[in-house]
């Protein structure tokens, strides 16, 4: 037999991946394509929020490379018509800072109202991200319900098989049961992985805001100082 038929036979005798993991996902039994579908949601979910939190990592960014000049020069008009022209949460928690500095000098009037501001931005960060976790849960449970269901199923069959096939007959239908379980947990992991990154990135976020706030309060503080000095010099 030559190297080129021997090859053609490997070929044909080895399924591949994609046939060992449909043959795994249809010996598993009926709970296997809940928990397929669990996996697309989740890795649906997990795609959209990360491109989102990049989006907004990267508005953010930009927004407060344009506004932060202007605060420090307490160019504070310009500054609120540079954030009323964004939506991001960066220019929303800094306009509303701006616009109670309008009507109060007290830093901590200021500072309350960036507060706000910051509470109505973060379940737009939020949004969705708790499901990963719940659907990481369920994947498990299914998981482990199919193989309960399977085993319950296996013993039924077994206890009216021949005596001397019931051995056999057993370990293969508690390796099938298995499959739920193993295939519930390959589903669950990734998604926990991928919701404790979601949650690293939207408190980066979250922190990267906060941090801005406190430049802007320093810079207000800083502005409102230097009025009160020129006061009596202008006196």
């Amino acid at each position: 037999m030559s190297t080129a038929t021997l090859d053609t036979a490997t070929t044909v005798a080895d399924p591949g991946l994609v046939a060992t993991i449909v043959a795994f996902i249809q010996d598993g039994g009926l709970f296997m394509y809940p928990i397929l579908v669990v996996l697309a949601v989740g890795l649906g979910i997990t795609l959209e929020r990360i491109i989102y939190l990049q989006s907004v990592k990267g508005r953010n960014r930009k927004v407060w490379a344009e506004i932060f000049p202007l605060l420090t020069k307490a160019q504070f008009r310009q500054a609120m018509e540079a954030v009323r022209e964004n939506d991001t949460g960066i220019a929303r928690v800094i306009g509303y800072g701006l616009e109670r500095a309008r009507t109060s000098r007290r830093h901590e009037d200021v500072e309350l109202a960036m507060e706000e501001g910051l509470m109505e931005v973060l379940p737009r960060l939020e949004t969705r991200t708790g499901y990963i976790a719940t659907l990481a849960n369920i994947a498990t449970l299914l998981g482990l319900l199919g193989t309960i269901l399977g085993l319950i199923a296996a013993f039924t069959a077994v206890a009216s098989a021949d005596p001397a096939q019931k051995a056999d007959l057993l370990s293969a239908s508690i390796s099938v049961a298995m499959n739920t379980t193993a295939f519930g947990l390959i589903t669950a992991i990734p998604l926990l992985l991928a919701h404790a990154f979601i949650n690293s990135m939207t408190s980066k976020i979250v922190d990267s805001m906060e941090m801005a706030s406190v430049k802007f309060i320093n810079v207000y503080r800083l502005a409102i100082s230097q009025q009160e000095q020129r006061k009596p010099d202008a006196e």
